[in-house]
C-alpha cells in the first residue's frame, strides 16, 4: 500500500534529506508550500514532517509556537503520525549522556522555547497523537553552507585552519543529516511498535575541534592548527546582525562537553549503523575543495 508524507521544509536540511530518504523507501513525499492551509495540504497523508524552522534564529519566540500549533492541528485533522527533530537545547548543562531521561532545564532562551514546544508534542501524545522527536546535536551537511560545520567551523580549511568557537577540547555533538533521516525513516516504519511519544537520541558523532583537525590533517594530507574564534565579535555585532546576537547566548555549547546516548535508537534499530566519522569528513572536505 503506498504511503503517503507531508515533508515542511523540504527545501531545507532535515527536511530535505528526509524527503530524499522517504522517497528512496518507497514513499510518496509531498511537499509543503509555505503560506498555504497545512491542513488541508495534510490530508490524506499517513506522515508529517516537520522541517520548518526560522532562518537565523528570527522571531523564534512567536514563530516556533506558531509553526507548532498548525502542526499538531494538521497532525489532528488528518491522523498523520509527527516527526519532529529536536535539539540539545532543553538540556542546559545537565550531565551527559543526554536522553530521554535527561531533565529539561535549558540555560538559555532558545532552550525554553524548545522545551515548552517539547511539552505540546508530549501533551498531544496523550491525547492520541503519534509523535516522533528525533534528536540530533549541530547538523553535518556537505553541501549547505549555512550549517555552522562549514560556515564557521570548516571557513578557513583551504587556509589550514579549523576554527573553534569555544573550548576546543569539549566534546560536541553532531548529527550527520543523510544518517539522521535514514534513522528517522526506519523509526517511522516501526509503526505502532513505538509509544505514542517517542522521544529517541540520535547520537551520531562525537568529536572535539582538535580532534578535528587531526583527522583534518590525516585525510587531506595538510597541517590544520585550530584557531578560536574571537567572540566578542558577536558581542560587537549583536545591534546589527541577528545571527550573532542570537548565537551568543548558545555558545555555551561549544564549552560544555556533551554526547547523546546511543542506546535508545540501538534498542529501537539493533542493526543500526553510523557512517564512519572519517567519511563523514572526507566528504566536508570534498565539497570544499580540499582532497
Amino acid at each position: 500500500m503506498t504511503r503517503t508524507a507531508l515533508v515542511l521544509g523540504a527545501s531545507g536540511g532535515f527536511g530535505g534529506q528526509v524527503a530524499l530518504a522517504l522517497q528512496g523507501a518507497g514513499w510518496t513525499v509531498r511537499r509543503y508550500a509555505r503560506g498555504t492551509d497545512m491542513t488541508a495540504a495534510a490530508r490524506g497523508a499517513d506522515l508529517i514532517v516537520n522541517g520548518l524552522n526560522p532562518p537565523a534564529y528570527h522571531d523564534w519566540d512567536r514563530l516556533i509556537p506558531e509553526i507548532t500549533t498548525s502542526v499538531l492541528a494538521a497532525g489532528r485533522a488528518s491522523g498523520a503520525t509527527l516527526l519532529v527533530p529536536g535539539n540539545v537545547y532543553p538540556y542546559g548543562m545537565e550531565p551527559g549522556p543526554w536522553g530521554p531521561d535527561t531533565p529539561h532545564r535549558p540555560v538559555a532562551r532558545k532552550g525554553r522555547i524548545r522545551a515548552e514546544m517539547e511539552a505540546r508534542y508530549r501533551a498531544a501524545a496523550d491525547q492520541g497523537q503519534r509523535t516522533i522527536l528525533l534528536r540530533g546535536g549541530d547538523f553535518l551537511l556537505p553541501q549547505a553552507p549555512q550549517m555552522v560545520m562549514n560556515r564557521v567551523i570548516l571557513g578557513e580549511v583551504a587556509k589550514g585552519r579549523v576554527t573553534a568557537l569555544g573550548d576546543p577540547d569539549a566534546l560536541h555533538a553532531y548529527a550527520y543529516l543523510p544518517d539522521m533521516a535514514r534513522a528517522a525513516v526506519s523509526l517511522v516504519e516501526l509503526g505502532s511498535a513505538l509509544p505514542a511519544y517517542a522521544d529517541i537520541p540520535f547520537a551520531g558523532h562525537a568529536f572535539t575541534i582538535s580532534d578535528l583537525a587531526e583527522r583534518i590533517t590525516r585525510l587531506s594530507g595538510r597541517t590544520m592548527r585550530v584557531r578560536r574564534f574571537p567572540r566578542w565579535v558577536f558581542t560587537l555585532a549583536s545591534p546589527v546582525w541577528e545571527l550573532a546576537r542570537e548565537l551568543r547566548e548558545m555558545l555555551y555549547l561549544f564549552d560544555h562537553p556533551h554526547a547523546l546516548d546511543p542506546a535508545p535508537l540501538r534498542r529501537w534499530l539493533p542493526d543500526w549503523q553510523d557512517t564512519a566519522l572519517d567519511e563523514v569528513i572526507a566528504r566536508h572536505l570534498r565539497a570544499h575543495g580540499l582532497i
